[in-house]
């Protein structure tokens, strides 16, 4: 599947995972924003499939830039939507390997906290939802 899949499109599933990464460290509560950066990464880490060989082959490409969440959120959000659409193109079971990654990296990062999820961590992780299911 990763042949089928072109430079672009693994730069694009890239970008939205290493992106909610990002989003979800930006996200993070003084003093634990590392932890969650941590721990969303080493989830996505573990990701496999065609989808998990597009994340860990193209990190770099996952030019990611911006000065606050703003910024990163209007190149990454498009980006997890674009995945999905691209792999649900491609294989519908790959599609939905990328959703389930994007959720164990935001179930991750919410346990990088003590207790319950920040509302600021809520809340990006419902706008990265929102972007998968778009």
């Amino acid at each position: 599947m990763t042949a089928a899949l072109s430079t672009a499109d693994q730069t694009t599933i890239a970008t939205a995972a290493w992106g909610t990464v990002t989003l979800l460290s930006f996200a993070g509560i003084a003093g634990s924003a590392h932890k969650v950066a941590t721990d969303a990464a080493l989830a996505l880490n573990a990701a496999t499939g065609a989808v998990g060989h597009a994340i860990a082959d193209h990190p770099k490409a996952a030019n990611i830039k911006g000065k606050n969440a703003a910024d990163i959120a209007d190149q990454v959000l498009p980006a997890l939507t674009a995945s999905v659409q691209i792999l649900q193109a491609h294989d519908a079971a790959e599609a939905e390997n990328f959703r389930t990654t994007i959720a164990v990296v935001i179930d991750a990062a919410n346990r990088a906290h003590k207790g319950e999820p920040s509302p600021t961590l809520a809340d990006m992780a419902r706008k990265i939802t929102h972007a998968l299911d778009a």
